[in-house]
């Protein structure tokens, strides 16, 4: 039977920062904004198509189209998995290893996903940014929590968690944060509405970068 992590929110932290200064994240961060043109495509300025060539795109191409749709389908974010309805209210504040039986049979997902389900814990049972925990009384969850309890749900591995919590870290370094998750989500002007917009931000990067 599947167990839950002995990981805390502080601990899935710094595994994340962690992951997010290997050189192996960096390059995949760094082949992230693909905004330059297809250097395999050639423009038409480039490669005018005369009139005999009936005006057939295709002569614009170096690469066979099947390889194109290929490599575009393989860029395509994964199908998300069928939802499951998260446990109500009184769910949200029990403890985690009482789901420990959602975790059987579960596949692995991509870390969009993850993020996504963890996105579903804050609006549903709630946002805190009390001093580091879990949970509060009331079930709600901190942003690293909620990376936790969706892993602890059944909604990825941990490694997959790891990786969704360096999403979040790459997001927060373009928006100009050095530090970690935790101290973002607990400075005192912090709302819900940041937290979700965050999460939200670094679904859509995880998702373009095919993860």
């Amino acid at each position: 039977m599947p167990t839950t992590t002995a990981l805390t929110p502080d601990d899935l932290d710094f595994e994340a920062a962690a992951l997010y200064d290997t050189s192996a994240w960096q390059q995949i961060v760094a082949g992230w904004p693909a905004t330059a043109p297809d250097p395999t495509i050639r423009t038409a300025t480039e490669h005018p198509v005369q009139r005999d060539e009936a005006g057939d795109w295709r002569s614009l191409l170096t690469v066979p189209v099947e390889q194109l749709i290929t490599t575009a389908l393989d860029t395509l974010p994964a199908t998300p998995p069928a939802e499951r309805p998260l446990p109500g209210r009184l769910g949200a504040a029990l403890p985690d290893r009482l789901h420990t039986w959602r975790r059987i049979g579960q596949s692995d997902i991509r870390p969009s996903v993850h993020l996504a389900y963890a996105r579903q814990i804050l609006t549903e049972w709630g946002w805190q940014n009390q001093p580091y925990r879990l949970r509060n009384t009331r079930g709600a969850r901190c942003l690293c929590g909620a990376l936790l309890t969706a892993h602890r749900l059944g909604y990825g591995s941990t490694d997959t968690m790891h990786r969704a919590g360096a999403w979040i870290l790459t997001e927060l370094r373009t928006q100009g944060w050095t530090g970690l998750i935790g101290p973002w989500n607990r400075t005192p002007s912090r709302t819900a509405d940041h937290a979700l917009e965050l999460i939200g931000a670094a679904t859509r990067r995880a998702a373009h970068a095919g993860e």
